[in-house]
């Protein structure tokens, strides 16, 4: 594939509509058809690097992954959302330079980036099977199938699949029916309820000294104290009583 793939020195592209970077012109335009022909740019490389991490555990292949890719570095602005790019030979995981990647879609069938679809997709498929129970195991099929019918819907629609959208689609595939974002709001639910004693209880603190909310208490107090007053009235006389008859009012303006 390397012979197949050395006459190609350098490409220009352009901004698509879709914010996307697209092939516009290539150094070999005998092999690279340049008709829906989509590149990868930096930004896009750093954040699948971001989205293979996870994957290491469950199999996956750095090299599998570099092979699947022609780097490319600016050499130009052309103008007009135009760049031209130069072929380098830097590693997109450890080059300091932002570089823009070329699928090498030479050989759709059996391919270096057909490898790495194929790659992925089962690295992925074990390590959902690995993290979530499911009612029956994940199978590579039932992913290919589901992503193959999204694919087949855009190209009725006439619209080219964008590499980092075909990439993107495997490594954040979950099954049909099945979301983890559904999940997330739940527990939110869940650790906000575990949290409301605490907040109460820290709250409650807070307003134990707020004179407002301790007007209905001490009002529940204050007829208590009524009341005992009321029974040594009937037991000490018409004096006492009207000595208490003068202290309420008094008690009622201080609280307002």
């Amino acid at each position: 594939m390397a012979k197949a793939t050395s006459t190609l020195d350098w490409c220009a592209i352009r901004l698509g509509e879709d914010h996307n970077w697209w092939v516009h012109e290539t150094s070999d335009p005998v092999r690279w058809d340049v008709d829906g022909l989509s590149i990868v740019d930096p930004r896009q490389v750093n954040h699948l690097i971001e989205l293979v991490e996870p994957l290491r555990d469950y199999g996956f292949d750095q090299d599998v992954f570099e092979a699947a890719f022609i780097p490319f570095r600016i050499e130009k602005d052309l103008g007009n959302g135009k760049v031209r790019l130069k072929r380098v030979k830097d590693s997109l995981f450890e080059s300091d330079e932002k570089l823009f990647a070329l699928a090498d879609t030479l050989d759709e069938e059996n391919g270096p980036y057909a490898d790495l679809l194929d790659h992925l997709t089962r690295c992925r498929v074990k390590m959902l099977n690995d993290l979530f129970e499911f009612e029956s195991k994940l199978t590579v099929d039932e992913v290919e199938d589901e992503l193959r019918e999204d694919q087949n819907a855009s190209f009725i629609e006439g619209k080219a699949v964008h590499t980092f959208e075909e990439l993107s689609a495997i490594l954040d595939f979950m099954p049909a029916g099945y979301d983890t974002d559904d999940e997330a709001p739940a527990k939110e639910a869940d650790d906000e309820d575990e949290d409301l004693p605490e907040l109460d209880e820290e709250e409650e603190e807070k307003l134990k000294n707020d004179e407002s909310l301790k007007w209905d208490e001490d009002e529940d107090e204050e007829k208590d104290d009524d009341g005992e007053k009321s029974e040594d009235d009937d037991e000490d006389g018409d004096d006492e009583d009207d000595a208490d008859e003068d202290e309420r009012p008094a008690k009622r303006t201080r609280k307002r």
